[in-house]
């Protein structure tokens, strides 16, 4: 990024990097400039190349309360109304393609962070409300905190939620369950989510949790880059596409990426009774 995030902070542990959301008097509610500063955050981690793993966590009473008011007053750029250039109304069928462009932006935010090369684990205290709920469903993996609690507050708004939860959640856990949290947007605590898939984990603790979700990754952070890269990848494509395509798919990625080099110093290392020591991947200089 060319500027410091206003929405972020980035800490460098080890091959890991930890991403908060640090406006915790606002319960981190999603401004206008979140959106653009969380997938150019993502970008440079990918484009680095020797981030191996992501820790998405917050900080304050709750995760995120999802998107802030002002984003709705603005229609996420001032979509939902508009000017011609001299000044008059502008003609309805473009405002509404520019409010169609506006939420496939908002969509790419958290698209990004399905898209990029090393997994993302979000830590969850609190309450993950509306687009939080969105942003984390986009994540690979979720640990929550005894306190979290997760709501698809948009039903209540009187909108369907439209960034991602309505595509991912029914991926992740039953339909039947997803479409009852859909439609009566009702608080889901941390156990009845850990229970039906969502979470992975329940930590005591906001500390523990963190320090929990910061573990899993430094143990992924140590496997060999490229096999988590590829395994992502593979596991993304089979989610959307039939088996005999993921096998194509797995196939194709497999005669191209598969090198005996990391597989060596993995026998070699256990041979030696150290841990394996990969190198990095090379940086992503096309973006995701």
């Amino acid at each position: 990024m060319t500027t410091s995030p206003t929405c972020f902070e980035v800490e460098r542990v080890g091959k890991v990097a930890h991403v908060r959301m640090n406006r915790p008097d606002a319960y981190n509610s999603m401004t206008r400039e979140f959106w653009s500063e969380l997938p150019a955050l993502v970008h440079d981690l990918d484009r680095d190349g020797t981030v191996r793993a992501i820790v998405l966590s917050s900080t304050g009473k709750h995760f995120s309360a999802g998107m802030d008011l002002g984003v709705f007053a603005s229609g996420g750029g001032g979509a939902m109304g508009g000017s011609a250039p001299d000044g008059s109304p502008a003609e309805a069928g473009r405002v509404r393609a520019r409010l169609l462009q506006s939420v496939r932006v908002l969509q790419e935010s958290f698209t990004a962070l399905e898209r990029v090369r090393m997994p993302v684990i979000a830590a969850i205290q609190g309450g993950c409300i509306g687009g939080a709920v969105d942003m984390v469903t986009a994540c690979d993996l979720r640990f929550a905190s005894a306190d979290a609690f997760f709501c698809i507050q948009e039903i209540n708004l009187g909108m369907t939620a439209d960034v991602g939860t309505l595509q991912r959640l029914p991926k992740l856990i039953p339909e039947g369950i997803a479409r009852e949290w859909a439609y009566r947007g009702h608080r889901v605590p941390a156990a009845r989510a850990a229970e039906v898939g969502l979470v992975n984990q329940v930590f005591d603790d906001h500390e523990s949790l963190v320090a929990g979700a910061l573990e899993v990754a430094a143990e992924i952070a140590a496997k060999s880059p490229l096999a988590v890269w590829g395994t992502k990848e593979m596991i993304n494509f089979a989610r959307d596409h039939s088996v005999a395509d993921s096998l194509n798919h797995m196939s194709a990625w497999q005669s191209g990426m598969f090198q005996p080099a990391d597989m060596l110093e993995t026998f070699v290392a256990k041979g030696e009774g150290r841990d394996p020591e990969f190198p990095d991947l090379l940086p992503n200089s096309t973006g995701l």
